[in-house]
């Protein structure tokens, strides 16, 4: 019996999910640089041999859009809370590694498997360059019909290229004119997604730029109460999305748009590309290149497999972006304890083969852009943040997004292979396996 199985057997459910969601309830994601993922780990493979001598420091700016109510930090700094703002506004977040940290020192330590100095994270500066109007936009009567405001939708246009402006200037950075899109999920607070992101982007070799989308997460309420909160806080954020998607795309020299949700935000991204994909069509325009999309990644997701084929596959949604991954684990407490709460059938999160119907095996095996991966590897007792803090996974998300590889040891990606489009990651990836944990 693993230590997972005699801590449920020796607590009551209810006692379990409150000690689940109790860990839960700290920002999931951690103040340090991730760990360094196993492509680099003690190997020739050096992500920073091309980095821009611009860019070779400690620090890193993240384009930032957010519809949190703005605050002020103790030291009298803007920071932004869990509160819920009527306006998108946008910028640039400085977050600085180590502290005083040489690049040379950073490009060791960030290629060790086992560092001989801590890389805290923490925020330097949020500059917030433009905000768009509230939301709802008001409208006038003119005669038998009505009409958005002129005024309000004038500014809407100028900020949304104030946005498409600052990308630009950010791309002019980099030779690589991509960008990594991160949205967090839940209980995050707002430097939180900034972390992730700029760690990312750091083992990408510092190519492209970062992007948050950072949505009113994070309340201090009752555990319930605050996944209650951030659930509805989801649902609110959608159109202030859509419009910062929006904004980011027109940018001329974006070529394309990666993105990465996780958990909770993986809903808040679908949905909204959900919307946007209907409205797109209805018009008889492209979605996949209106909005430049290339690689989406789900992990962990927090979204019903019922509801999710409903929602997303009955509207052909997985068909917009190049490559759709689902990163999904079995032993992803956060998602089985959001499959308690909600009574689901299944979470997508925690999907296995065996949970497909054969009807779901040929639709998956036809969907040739679209991969689930099975994770099986040592996480913290959550285990709801494996994509990122264990070094296998970050290793095929960074060969998946800055390489493009698909699926399989014949790409440069040796997944284990279960179904077609339907495979496994064990910790030791990419150079090896080690065996396969116990079951929890």
């Amino acid at each position: 019996m693993t230590h997972g199985q005699v801590m449920e057997g020796a607590l009551p459910r209810s006692m379990l999910v409150a000690a689940i969601l109790a860990a839960a309830v700290s920002p999931c994601c951690q103040r340090e640089l991730m760990p360094t993922p196993n492509l680099f780990a003690a190997s020739a493979a050096d992500p920073f041999g091309d980095v821009p001598p611009e860019l070779r420091n400690n620090r890193v700016d993240v384009l930032y859009g957010t519809d949190r109510r703005p605050i002020r930090e103790s030291g009298g700094g803007l920071g932004y809370g869990y509160q819920r703002s009527k306006s998108l506004a946008f910028g640039i977040c400085t977050i600085r590694i180590g502290r005083d940290l040489p690049w040379e020192e950073l490009v060791r330590q960030s290629r060790a498997k086992t560092r001989s100095l801590r890389l805290p994270l923490s925020v330097a500066e949020i500059r917030e360059t433009g905000r768009f109007p509230p939301t709802p936009v008001p409208v006038t009567q003119d005669r038998d019909r009505f009409v958005e405001d002129p005024a309000t939708v004038h500014a809407q246009h100028q900020n949304s290229r104030r946005l498409s402006e600052l990308l630009s200037e950010q791309l002019r950075r980099t030779p690589r004119h991509e960008a990594l899109l991160y949205i967090h999920g839940y209980n995050n607070e707002f430097q939180d997604g900034a972390f992730v992101a700029a760690g990312f982007w750091h083992f990408m070799g510092r190519a492209g730029v970062p992007i948050i989308y950072t949505w009113p997460a994070g309340s201090p309420f009752s555990i319930l109460r605050g996944y209650a909160h951030d659930r509805e806080s989801g649902e609110f954020t959608i159109y202030h999305l859509k419009q910062f998607l929006r904004a980011v795309v027109s940018c001329p020299e974006l070529e394309k748009l990666h993105v990465i949700a996780h958990s909770r935000g993986t809903d808040v991204f679908m949905t909204a590309l959900r919307e946007l994909h209907i409205e797109f069509a209805a018009a008889g325009r492209e979605t996949r290149s209106e909005l430049k999309l290339g690689n989406v990644i789900l992990a962990a997701a927090d979204l019903d497999w019922e509801v999710a084929q409903e929602r997303i596959a009955a509207e052909h949604v997985t068909l917009v972006p190049e490559r759709i991954t689902v990163y999904v684990s079995q032993w992803d407490r956060a998602i089985r304890i959001a499959d308690w709460i909600f009574g689901s059938t299944q979470r997508l999160g925690q999907l296995r083969g065996s949970d497909l119907t054969p009807e779901e095996c040929q639709a998956l095996e036809s969907l040739s852009q679209a991969q689930v991966i099975d994770v099986r590897v040592i996480s913290n007792w959550t285990g709801h943040d494996y994509f990122h803090a264990n070094p296998a996974v970050s290793s095929d998300i960074v060969l998946l997004l800055r390489d493009n590889r698909g699926a399989g040891a014949e790409n440069g990606r040796p997944l284990f292979k279960r179904l077609d489009n339907f495979w496994e990651i064990r910790d030791g990836y990419p150079g090896g396996t080690h065996p396969q944990p116990a079951h929890p």
